[in-house]
């Protein structure tokens, strides 16, 4: 089961002014199952995303980013989202670009738009043909189906080894106007920082300068999907999407350094937070969800060196799926992250309020049976004080289980 995470309730969900969602079954892996989605925008809307670092990206990451592009010089703005889950179309050469392009045709054509103005997006099994006959005839059905308050139904239809659906949704004031923020992600595994297999859309009705989405959206990622990993695998499909519609009665939102942009900024770091945060919670095969706070750092890169160095390690992950305090692990993973002139002498590390080391060696008053007891809660933080500056990050993670390889070891057949 996964680390205290409940499926969200749909009635808490705000529907977002110009943003409709639309499910349906194409049957493109499985039968039976949601797997196709469109979120059809309101003309006017603004849109602007993050994607992998993996060079090895998939078909419609390639196209998402060239149609992005063309906004960006002057094209006709996004109208719809298209997503599948069950086909990665990734490692698919030009046939599959070819085959996101056709499934972008066939909503255009539908929607009465340009295929420009869609934005496709695929996750599940890499290295195999999309099935694009059947994405075009489920197409209807998900159109048909289209309505503000579906965002729950549409975080069901894009999972894909996820075992809960993941949304978050707030509201804030901005000049005493209501301003919506909803959104849902997906992903269990193959989820390392600089994105990883999931994707996450969130949409608000926030009046913003279209020119400020990017710098919004990386913003926010880098302060939330980019701060998970569950095993340290970087994926090709991986993307996160900001949607602005401007429906909002306040007056436009011109800088980020305004007032009304740091409320905005806030809240949808809080959101993007939440959907990070319940990928690791359902962790493929996780029993703990892990917080690793490392501070004291000379600038937040070394901090997250440290940081991602404890949070990728296999030892210490399988160490905390035991409830084994054998916590030398975290050192030598902070050994290795490449601080170069780490100086051992100064670290202290924390597990929760159990002062493990200091000074860089066991604290004389440390038990293992107080350690052992923190392990074995299924919320755990990790603080490593390397006392050398002022810096801090965290990363959030999650232990290795046995199901973690039986669930991998499966997940084609």
């Amino acid at each position: 089961m996964p680390v205290n995470l409940n499926a969200p309730d749909p009635t808490a969900l705000h529907a977002v002014p110009g943003v409709r969602l639309g499910i349906t079954m194409a049957g493109i892996r499985k039968a039976d199952r949601r797997d196709l989605s469109v979120i059809a925008l309101d003309e006017g809307a603004s849109v602007a995303g993050v994607f992998t670092s993996n060079r090895f990206c998939a078909a419609p990451v390639q196209i998402c980013r060239q149609h992005l592009a063309g906004v960006a010089a002057g094209g006709a703005g996004i109208r719809a989202i298209l997503v599948n889950t069950g086909n990665a179309n990734a490692g698919t050469g030009a046939d599959g670009l070819a085959r996101a392009q056709q499934s972008c045709q066939a909503l255009a054509q539908l929607m009465g738009v340009q295929p420009e103005q869609i934005l496709p997006f695929s996750t599940g099994v890499i290295m195999e043909t999309l099935p694009v006959d059947r994405i075009i005839a489920g197409l209807p059905a998900a159109i048909s189906a289209l309505r503000p308050d579906a965002w729950g139904e549409a975080a069901l239809g894009i999972m894909t080894t996820d075992t809960l659906p993941k949304a978050a949704s707030t509201q804030v004031q901005i000049q005493g106007q209501t301003v919506t923020l909803t959104g849902i992600s997906k992903g269990a595994g193959m989820i390392r920082p600089n994105m990883a297999t999931m994707l996450g859309y969130v949409a608000t009705d926030a009046n913003i300068n279209p020119a400020l989405l990017q710098a919004l959206v990386t913003e926010a990622a880098d302060a939330s999907f980019n701060r998970i990993t569950i095993d340290g695998d970087t994926s090709t499909n991986d993307s996160f999407v900001l949607i602005a519609t401007h429906k909002a009665a306040h007056a436009r939102i011109e800088s980020l350094e305004s007032a009304e942009a740091k409320i905005l900024r806030a809240a949808l770091i809080q959101v993007s937070q939440r959907l990070a945060q319940a990928i690791v919670r359902d962790g493929e095969g996780a029993t703990k969800f892990i917080t690793i706070v490392v501070e004291g750092g000379r600038d937040e890169a070394e901090c997250k060196l440290a940081a991602y160095a404890i949070a990728h390690s296999p030892l210490v992950k399988t160490a905390f799926f035991a409830s084994d305090p054998n916590l030398g692990r975290i050192l030598a993973a902070v050994g290795y992250a490449g601080i170069a002139d780490l100086d051992q002498t100064l670290i202290d590390m924390h597990l929760d309020e159990v002062l493990v080391v200091q000074a860089g060696g066991r604290h004389p008053a440390y038990r293992e049976e107080d350690g052992q007891r923190v392990m074995k809660q299924a919320e755990i933080t990790v603080r490593v004080s390397l006392n050398r500056g002022q810096a801090s990050a965290t990363v959030w993670t999650c232990d290795l289980s046995h199901d973690y390889v039986s669930i991998n070891a499966d997940y084609r057949s």
